[in-house]
């Protein structure tokens, strides 16, 4: 996806179900948790799909990544060119199921953030492997919880986006959309109607799922966690 795709999702995009509520909650956290003039760091922000949101709440935004033009370059072992503890909040996108050693990723979220600072954090539950440029793993609720706490991140709030319902139904079009973009001419117009459908199956799949249910099976957790 594109930067304008990710930050304003389409109903005709394979993953609107999941983007939409996530721009939503990131659109809501920083116009709400934040005074002007604070910084937040994107860390692995790849395109910075987020930043005009950011930005627009008059909060200063750094992105970090191992690539491409990000603000700051995050280096082969995981250090971010950022004085200590001069961060007021971090931001972890669908980051975490890429790292290899949450040991140090934790550390460098620790070493970067203010004692008073936050982590908002996103990864999956349940998904596809998608290696970006690893794959390493996939949490349940309480798996993410604890993993997240052992290192010292005390998660204050947690959501669970798309249960399993809409989320199997987001597998498939991912994969219809993956076939019928291959047809000559009319391929991706086929795609973007059958995702139209499918979404619109999903969302009534969600309307029609518990929230326990979700929370315990979501295709991606929402985590807002600060340092102990």
């Amino acid at each position: 996806m594109t930067t304008l795709d990710r930050s304003r999702p389409r109903i005709w995009d394979t993953d609107w179900l999941l983007l939409r509520q996530l721009v939503h909650v990131i659109r809501k956290e920083t116009s709400s948790a934040f005074r002007p003039g604070q910084t937040l760091l994107d860390l692995g922000c790849v395109d910075m799909p987020y930043r005009e949101i950011i930005e627009n709440e008059g909060i200063r935004y750094l992105g970090a990544d191992i690539d491409g033009r990000a603000d700051i370059r995050i280096s082969q072992d995981g250090k971010v060119d950022v004085p200590d503890h001069s961060i007021d909040a971090v931001l972890s996108v669908q980051v975490l199921e890429h790292v290899r050693d949450l040991d140090s990723y934790c550390c460098e979220i620790h070493r970067l953030l203010r004692p008073d600072g936050t982590l908002f954090l996103s990864t999956h539950g349940t998904w596809l492997y998608h290696p970006h440029p690893e794959d390493h793993r996939r949490w349940t609720r309480t798996g993410l919880i604890h993993d997240l706490e052992t290192r010292g991140l005390h998660g204050k709030e947690m959501r669970g986006f798309v249960g399993p319902l809409a989320t199997t139904t987001m597998l498939r079009l991912t994969g219809y959309a993956y076939v019928l973009r291959k047809l000559p001419v009319v391929g991706r117009f086929l795609a973007r109607i059958i995702a139209v459908i499918m979404n619109l199956r999903g969302l009534m799949e969600d309307c029609i799922t518990s929230a326990q249910m979700c929370m315990d099976n979501a295709c991606v957790y929402w985590v807002k966690a600060r340092p102990v």
